[in-house]
């Protein structure tokens, strides 16, 4: 596996950042997100025969990576293009990628996605919303919460689980749930967070559905939820490497032209070191993040899944302590609306927390690279 990006990658790398620089902080968010689809950057990981650009994770995430480091990124390419669509992309009916891949990939067609339960969290084992056959129909019953941008999302892909004819278990299934359905409505949670997307609680009452709704094979439905997974955990650390470096960019300008007793705050090792430490970390998660999605892109699930958390956890801590580096480089200014970084002390934590916390991942790798026993 290539460690250093190819041409077509930097170009693309550099085209990104041109269209984020535009747009920049503070940007309306619609706008950056249909000319960026126009662009063709929203659907890089999506089929050609579909409007996509034929790449994959490698390629969408760089987008992402980029437009963060822009101070503009957009929370949904982690979930429209990159779960949902490589959902579709992969496991859906060719009815169901006709009606979908193309406005993905162009921006025209947005999805959410909805897994988090209230009483579930990260043991997806638990989810209790559940699909019953009535007829050739089916029944989706449950609640979901902190569901992002399902108030700009044609529809939610929708994990809910099924009862395995043979066994009687149950079993995940994904269903797509369009906005107006009857008996699927919508609460936005009140967050602290200000960001452009919005987080919601689903209530799923009775909500039929028909046949053609299920994605892909209903017997199959694990394999394809995590091929949903690791498409998210590595765009999530792209988000977070994106931002990280966008704070240590503002705090490296601010080190050098910031003079005290007639010299660069950037010439002491106190400042100087701790930055050059922050840009080290984010480097080695890019990294991985770099190795997860070539694995998943290369159609190794498993070694991706492995990568992908490994990923996600590096570029969440890089990014937490580049951050809080960047407003302590800057002291009372670190603070101030003039330089934007105050808000994203809480906005880092996201990279800690979601898709899945830092201490599931450790979970993980504890399990399944160190093969220590559970304590669950």
């Amino acid at each position: 596996m290539a460690t250093i990006e190819t041409d077509e990658h930097k170009s693309l790398r550099e085209a990104v950042a041109a269209l984020g620089k535009r747009h920049g902080p503070g940007s309306d968010p619609t706008q950056l997100w249909s000319e960026a689809g126009k662009l063709g950057y929203l659907g890089v990981n999506l089929p050609e025969e579909y409007g996509g650009g034929g790449g994959g994770i490698s390629e969408l995430s760089i987008v992402l990576e980029e437009l963060g480091v822009a101070g503009c990124p957009l929370l949904m390419l982690v979930v429209s293009p990159a779960i949902c669509g490589t959902v579709i992309a992969r496991f859906g009916t060719d009815t169901q990628k006709e009606e979908w891949l193309s406005g993905l990939s162009d921006g025209t067609r947005r999805m959410a996605f909805g897994i988090t339960e209230p009483d579930a969290g990260s043991n997806s084992h638990r989810i209790t919303t559940t699909a019953r056959k009535d007829g050739t129909d089916w029944l989706l019953t449950g609640r979901k919460v902190f569901v992002s941008g399902v108030d700009i999302a044609d529809a939610t892909l929708i994990v809910g689980r099924t009862e395995d004819a043979r066994t009687g278990r149950l079993k995940p299934c994904l269903f797509i749930v369009p906005r107006d359905t009857p008996g699927f409505t919508r609460r936005p949670v009140d967050m602290e967070l200000n960001a452009a997307e919005k987080q919601f609680e689903l209530v799923l009452d009775d909500v039929r559905l028909p046949a053609d709704a299920l994605v892909g094979d209903e017997d199959a439905g694990l394999l394809q939820l995590f091929a949903g997974l690791n498409p998210e955990r590595i765009m999530t650390a792209a988000f977070a490497i994106g931002m990280g470096r966008h704070a240590l960019a503002k705090a490296i300008g601010y080190a050098r032209d910031r003079t005290v007793w007639n010299t660069p705050i950037g010439a002491h090792q106190a400042i100087a070191h701790p930055l050059a430490q922050a840009h080290i970390e984010l480097e080695l998660a890019r990294l991985m993040m770099q190795k997860a999605a070539a694995l998943y892109d290369a159609g190794d699930d498993m070694g991706a899944g492995e990568a992908a958390n490994m990923a996600k956890y590096a570029a969440g801590e890089a990014c937490v302590k580049a951050v809080d580096q960047a407003v302590h480089t800057l002291g009372g200014n670190g603070l101030t609306r003039e330089y934007g970084l105050a808000r994203l002390i809480t906005a880092a934590r996201v990279a800690r927390i979601a898709p899945v916390s830092r201490e599931m991942i450790l979970n993980y790798v504890s399990h399944q690279t160190l093969g220590l026993p559970k304590s669950y």
